[in-house]
């Protein structure tokens, strides 16, 4: 069954396409979030830590990035980067209360990756813009208009992704990459110096805050909250210490500066950071890289960096927790989950999840990441352990280290990532417990459940 509905919005036309495998009957309901949920006996071909199972809850859905469920209905919002059919996001609802979606709504004109739900609008972005819906009853209607929040944002070539986090108070965190590897006069080119300032701070590489409730909003109307981040694709607001949280793709190419920074050292290094961001933090970027073995930021060599030397990055903003290089954290989650048939132990409230969507450039050493890894929180906001490795065997490929534990995870026999049968990069909780991941490869979505006795 397929319907088209052809509406004309405020600047563009809007086309809302439905495919319906078991479409509700009148005056149905949701389905109990809480009700026991049958996983596969794959458990969709990923592999988890103890006392949990995965169902596929919708496939080939297109290049899916981050997504946000309902907190009551459970509706899963997913963000796609590439236009299907037109369309930019995908509504996914179960109607049946098989656990799995029976129903696909696909909307919106904008390809991109940021989502969020606040104050019963979902939020959404492209390259270039924050928007939102009205949700009615937890979703998005055929007749709903996108309001603009944030536009006017120039397109780059890098970086482009505008991620989001919402906090409770109406404050909106946007996530604007740099446009550049570490601001050099040539950008990624062999013996170019980096510009010094760095003239791309202005308006890139840190993260900018907004009114989510205002419209029309350009730019020079937000605050930048923190600089020195060259991109952060993960956020997410952590309500139990009301602090802001981000993940930073490090830099690439320090082997292109020879000595020191030889093709392992630079498959290695720098760390992809986790940060706590505050209002005025300053992680360093372009000036300084973190290097999780000297558990220092360093000079980075654009700027006469040897490896050794830290100079002006001694007194920059360092991370909590540091992973190892070109892993691409695309995702966090602060897990909220405390009731429901499928909510994880306590260990795991107020807990980060983190979706690493897996490396490119790790030669001579083997591709890295590809996995969603957990790490628990103490009451201070800090990390209270280390990282584990939740769930992994996305790409098909086996992987050192066991789900479940810190171990030396991540490292696969993988020739490059278009091998990858699937690459995690969204996370959204749902009212039940259960935790989405979202592939970017094509587009199938996990749900997590614990099925274990509590």
């Amino acid at each position: 069954m397929k319907s088209t509905v052809w509406l004309l919005a405020a600047a563009t036309t809007l086309t809302l396409t439905v495919q319906a495998g078991t479409p509700p009957t009148k005056g149905s309901k949701t389905p109990n979030p809480a009700t026991r949920i049958a996983p596969d006996p794959d458990n969709g071909g990923i592999k988890l830590a103890k006392g949990f199972q995965a169902l596929v809850f919708a496939d080939n859905l297109g290049r899916a990035r981050h997504a946000v469920a309902d907190p009551v209905t459970g509706t899963l919002y997913v963000k796609l980067d590439r236009l299907k059919d037109g369309k930019g996001i995908v509504e996914l609802l179960d109607t049946n209360g098989d656990g799995r979606a029976d129903q696909t709504i696909t909307f919106g004109t904008y390809p991109g990756t940021g989502m969020g739900i606040y104050n019963g609008y979902l939020y959404a972005s492209s390259d270039t813009s924050v928007y939102r819906y009205k949700m009615t009853n937890g979703k998005v209607m055929a007749t709903t208009q996108a309001e603009p929040i944030v536009v006017g944002l120039t397109l780059q070539r890098q970086h482009a992704s505008k991620s989001l986090a919402l906090s409770p108070d109406g404050k909106l965190f946007v996530n604007f990459g740099a446009p550049s590897n570490a601001c050099q006069e040539k950008d990624r080119q062999k013996g170019s110096k980096g510009m010094d300032p760095c003239p791309i701070l202005e308006n890139y590489g840190g993260i900018w805050v907004f009114d989510a409730n205002k419209l029309n909003q350009k730019q020079a109307d937000g605050k930048r909250y923190a600089t020195g981040i060259r991109n952060a694709v993960a956020l997410d607001w952590n309500t139990s210490d009301n602090k802001l949280y981000a993940l930073q793709h490090g830099r690439d190419n320090l082997n292109n500066w020879g000595g020191v920074f030889t093709d392992t050292v630079s498959a290695e290094l720098p760390s992809e950071e986790f940060l706590q961001v505050n209002n005025g933090s300053d992680f360093g970027w372009p000036y300084c890289y973190n290097d999780h073995f000297q558990n220092k930021k360093m000079l980075a060599p654009e700027y006469g960096g040897d490896g050794k030397t830290q100079d002006r990055c001694a007194g920059k903003d360092k991370p909590i927790m540091a992973f190892p290089a070109h892993w691409a954290p695309n995702d966090l989650l602060f897990y909220k989950g405390s009731s429901g048939a499928n909510a994880f132990p306590a260990r795991y409230r107020n807990g980060a999840f983190v979706c690493f969507h897996g490396s490119w450039n790790r030669a001579p050493l083997n591709q890295g990441g590809y996995f969603v890894a957990f790490i628990p929180f103490g009451k201070n906001g800090l990390p209270s352990g280390k990282y584990e490795v939740f769930a992994e065997n996305f790409a098909g490929v086996e992987e050192q280290g066991t789900p479940g534990e810190n171990a030396n995870a991540g490292k696969l026999a993988l020739a490059s990532p278009g091998d990858a049968k699937a690459r995690p990069v969204g996370l959204a909780e749902g009212p039940d417990g259960s935790l989405y991941v979202t592939d970017s490869v094509k587009g199938k979505v996990w749900r997590i459940m614990y099925t274990a006795k509590k």
